[in-house]
């Protein structure tokens, strides 16, 4: 009978798992049958509205499954956003945009081509209009290009500069009885002092303060240009905080209207020609993005390879760039004869050094049989920087973040923490005097530590060496702009680690004359593919959805988690940023 019992209970188990499992499944079929069947009519005088109240990323996901967990899941692909912009410059029901944008989450070069789509888009003779209750400063700087920008009278405009801070970790791990050992070449990498210093070392500070400046320039230039106002009057007044309210913010001639929402609706009513007490037509983002192709039937291709995220070994995830993956979505296009050229999307602090290189050998083989371009996005540093410097020509904005030529590695001892404060102890039995290598359970001796740095020398002399031979200088010179330190596009090209500044689509026509390709006569390959909703559905929660909901509870913690997560997961030596830059 017992046994009997134990059998029904498990069959019941599996039912009800397999009811759960399956209503899961049907109600993402139903959410994605609904999104793609959905057929959006756009009535005449329409205005299409931007919110970018979600993630701006390089591609948006496909992951339906995942967001049934979290809304953070969502996101929005900065190369659709870009071309259902560029719909709607040439769709005749489309007479405007309106910006309605807060706390825009983006990095500075994808503003900056978002910026560009706007600016084509008025070239059309259409409006773009411009409101928000509370104006951050990358929003402000998103919204600068409006022709007319409306501020909540009782709300307020971010315009005071632009920060970094960085979490230091020196005093947890004094408490909790952990030792890092750190093995880095050069003083500006400095990804490895928040684990051992309590703040800022001066190179730190000194490439920090170098590039966020440069940043903060070529921002104040472009809103001066926008706003029509003096550079030096704009860098007055930020620098003096002069902006502390909305009056404020139009006074100084920062906004042109103090106005609520609906007085922004009416004055775009009266653009489009329809009267006050008649409703507007606003078409979303989701809805008018739905399904854009803007690929040809030409049987030549470009593959653009998006690669965002940490740089990791193995297949990783939709969310890292991952080894083994990247380096057969690069193969894959190098062997393809309808592929005549590849662009190669960067978005990377960087990672393991191991990982860097393997898709860095795929990068010059393909140099070697086509033209290959990489387009630098927010940030292509470190192992960012290496998985690029093979390519034919390298295409950075501006404001990208990138350099960073160097590497480190980070091994801790955390006998003091079991020992001291959970009473564990280790013992062990080797067969030779270093087969507990690498351990983290005993202090490293003096020759292990040297042996160790060896290995960390080796791999920035091998790093050196072959950003020297992509950039066609001495290595001598290319030392004198690495030792790890980080660049903006702008300091970069000065000093010829890039070739071109410009933007995505300035890299997608660099790599289209190089292969001699006429006009548009192409399609677009993007790689490598991504995970589609039953990939998802039937390999699970998958960890990317963990990991949004893990950062959806902790909050304002999640940062430190975070750090605590990539500490974990530093296989090896990392070319990775010099620090977690969040610049506000």
């Amino acid at each position: 009978m017992r046994q009997f019992l134990k059998y029904v209970l498990a069959t019941l188990t599996g039912l009800v798992l397999f009811a759960v499992v399956g209503f899961l499944v049907l109600f993402a079929v139903a959410i994605s049958a609904a999104k793609s069947d959905k057929d959006v009519s756009v009535a005449s005088n329409s205005v299409l509205e931007i919110k970018l109240n979600k993630p701006v990323s390089e591609r948006e996901s496909r992951d339906s499954f995942a967001a049934l967990f979290s809304s953070q899941a969502d996101n929005t692909g900065l190369d659709q956003l870009k071309a259902t912009i560029r719909r709607a410059k040439n769709d005749d029901d489309i007479k405007g945009i309106f910006l309605n944008v807060e706390l825009v989450q983006a990095g500075m070069a994808s503003l900056e081509e978002i910026r560009d789509a706007l600016l084509d888009f008025k070239k059309s003779g259409k409006f773009v209009v411009a409101y928000s209750d509370i104006s951050s400063e990358k929003s402000y700087y998103l919204s600068s290009v409006a022709d007319k920008l409306y501020l909540n009278p009782q709300g307020s405009l971010e315009f005071n500069g632009l920060s970094s801070e960085t979490y230091y970790y020196k005093n947890l791990f004094n408490k909790l009885g952990i030792e890092p050992y750190i093995f880095r070449v050069g003083s500006f990498k400095s990804a490895v002092e928040p684990y051992f210093r309590e703040n800022m070392s001066d190179s730190a500070r000194l490439q920090t303060s170098s590039f966020l400046n440069s940043l903060n320039n070529f921002m104040l230039q472009h809103v001066a240009a926008a706003r029509k106002i003096a550079p030096a009057r704009l860098k007055v007044i930020s620098d003096s905080m002069l902006v502390h309210n909305a009056d404020d913010a139009k006074r100084l001639g920062l906004v042109t209207d103090l106005g609520y929402y609906d007085e922004a609706l009416d004055f775009m009513k009266s653009k489009v020609g329809i009267a006050k007490k008649s409703r507007l037509s606003l078409v979303s983002l989701d809805d008018y993005s739905k399904d854009i192709d803007e690929n040809t039937s030409s049987n030549n291709r470009i593959a653009v390879i998006y690669a965002e995220g940490d740089i990791v070994t193995g297949k990783g995830g939709n969310d890292n760039i991952g080894s083994t993956r990247f380096a057969d979505a690069i193969r894959k296009a190098r062997l393809d004869d309808k592929v005549k050229a590849v662009v190669l999307r960067v978005n990377s602090p960087g990672g393991s050094s191991l990982a860097s290189d393997i898709i860095y050998r795929e990068v010059a083989l393909t140099k070697a049989v086509k033209p290959i371009v990489c387009s630098m996005s927010d940030v292509a540093a470190s192992g960012g920087y290496f998985i690029a410097m093979a390519c034919d020509t390298i295409v950075a904005h501006p404001n990208t973040i990138t350099g960073s030529i160097g590497v480190f590695g980070v091994l801790p001892n955390i006998q003091p923490l079991l020992r001291d404060k959970l009473g564990i102890t280790t013992d062990r039995v080797t067969t030779g005097k270093f087969s507990d290598q690498p351990t983290i359970t005993r202090p490293l001796t003096e020759f292990e530590k040297q042996q160790l740095q060896k290995e960390v020398d080796r791999i920035y002399a091998d790093f050196t060496t072959k950003a020297a031979k992509g950039r066609h200088m001495p290595v001598e010179r290319l030392k004198r702009f690495a030792s790890g330190r980080v660049w903006s596009g702008t300091e970069a090209k000065q000093r010829g680690l890039v070739d071109v500044l410009g933007s995505f689509d300035d890299a997608m026509r660099i790599a289209a004359r190089r292969a001699h390709l006429k006009g548009d006569d192409y399609s677009i390959q993007r790689l490598p593919r991504q995970k589609t909703m039953f990939e998802s559905v039937f390999s699970g929660i998958s960890e990317e959805v963990r990991m949004r909901m893990v950062k959806q509870e902790m909050g304002p913690l999640y940062p430190l988690y975070e750090q605590y997560k990539t500490l974990s997961t530093m296989s090896g030596v990392q070319a990775r940023m010099p620090f977690e830059l969040n610049i506000q």
